[in-house]
């Protein structure tokens, strides 16, 4: 049924709008893309072993052929070619995608095929302070504890994911957009299964056992989105709703929680404030049957933040909340991360920025033994972008 929902709007929304669709002889071709460097130092608790600064960059480029009928319709592609982010040393750079897929765009409508990730990953809202801004949860901050055990097998991970727990996945998609219309604007996507992309074919029901479990099949994530202006006040929200049923590791293996998730946020701005919010709850989706202790919580996830722009320079903080839904082995509850933040960001010239951000994490992963259960520490980045 989700299946076909999916589908169905997708191919009557496509039917409709192609009609008698005389394309042009050529295709125009946009270029776009962006680029990152960030430098952090980092003073943790648990870092054994482990350096203060490290260093890290990040290259994208965007292709887009595109065309336009003579009844109006608009089609295209679109490729999104990235610096390969698993590459760690001089022997593993490698180029990869994100984005692949083919567009229509018409009265209908709009409709998606190929590569792409999930609703509240390209559309939803998180808060004010999106990426690139400094002092905002989406910037990676939390990446620069990789080495030790709170972030490699622990919570810290786990939080850099707060919006619809698998609608970042880089899948392959069928997604539908709604027009606009007095700011609001809704969609539906399908994934045949969550973690397969590209010119891949996976068709077993079954992957590796464990305790938890991340693989989904037939993955539907439906919801929307509303912008407008109204006079000197800014308003944005979003709600999207992310289900589908979890793998098994064989026909007569542990049966695992199916995939239930769900998130809103709000954003408020006025005379260059911006204040606003985001809730996910993922609750025990992904979870061995069974295995969750019975008074776990869900896993969930705050953000609240704030912004103030003056000119070229952009003020923000923000706190981000998350937790698990209870350990996985024995009988512990559930993990937790807070983090705190604050920066500022300065545009240095059209598509060029430069910002400075502090971060201060407290977490506890009941997943991990001492000394690694309980962390804190502090992160100071210095994040530099390019946008073309």
């Amino acid at each position: 049924m989700k299946r076909s929902l999916a589908l169905a709007c997708a191919a009557v929304a496509l039917a409709a709008g192609t009609g008698s669709a005389a394309a042009q002889t050529k295709f125009d071709l946009t270029i776009g893309g962006d680029a990152y460097f960030q430098g952090g130092f980092v003073d943790q608790k648990g870092d054994a072993g482990l350096r203060s600064f490290e260093a890290r960059n990040r290259f994208r480029f965007t292709l887009t052929p595109s065309a336009k009928a003579d009844n109006g319709l608009e089609y295209g592609a679109r490729l999104r070619v990235r610096s390969d982010t698993s590459a760690t040393s001089n022997g593993a750079r490698n180029l990869g995608n994100d984005r692949a897929y083919i567009f229509a765009k018409g009265f209908f409508g709009t409709v998606q095929a190929g590569t792409i990730n999930g609703l509240s990953d390209e559309y939803g809202f998180i808060g004010p302070n999106i990426e690139g801004i400094a002092g905002g949860a989406d910037n990676g901050t939390l990446d620069f504890l990789s080495g030790s055990a709170i972030y490699d097998v622990g919570v810290a991970g786990r939080a850099t994911n707060f919006r619809n727990l698998h609608s970042g996945d880089i899948a392959t998609r069928v997604v539908y957009l709604t027009p606009q219309f007095a700011g609001f604007q809704g969609g539906v996507a399908y994934a045949p299964r969550n973690d397969n992309n590209n010119n891949s074919i996976s068709r077993s029901k079954y992957v590796s056992a464990g305790t938890y479990q991340s693989s989904f099949h037939d993955v539907v994530e439906l919801g929307g989105i509303y912008s407008r202006e109204i006079g000197p006040v800014a308003l944005e929200a979003s709600a999207f709703y992310e289900f589908g049923d979890a793998a098994k590791s064989s026909a007569a293996g542990p049966n695992y929680k199916d995939l239930s998730s769900w998130n809103v946020a709000a954003n408020v701005g006025f005379a260059g404030f911006k204040v606003g919010a985001m809730y996910r709850n993922a609750g025990k989706s992904g979870y061995q049957s069974g295995v969750t202790t019975s008074g776990a919580d869900n896993q969930e996830t705050w953000i609240v933040g704030a912004n103030y722009t003056l000119g070229p320079v952009i003020l923000a903080v923000n706190y981000q909340s998350y937790k698990d839904a209870g350990a996985v082995v024995s009988d512990r509850l559930n993990s937790k991360l807070d983090l705190y933040q604050a920066g500022v960001t300065y545009t240095v010239a059209p598509g060029l920025t430069a910002g400075l951000e502090y971060s201060y994490f407290k977490a506890k992963d009941n997943d991990l033994v001492a000394p690694d259960r309980n962390d804190k520490g502090s992160i100071v980045m210095l994040d530099t972008r390019l946008a073309f």
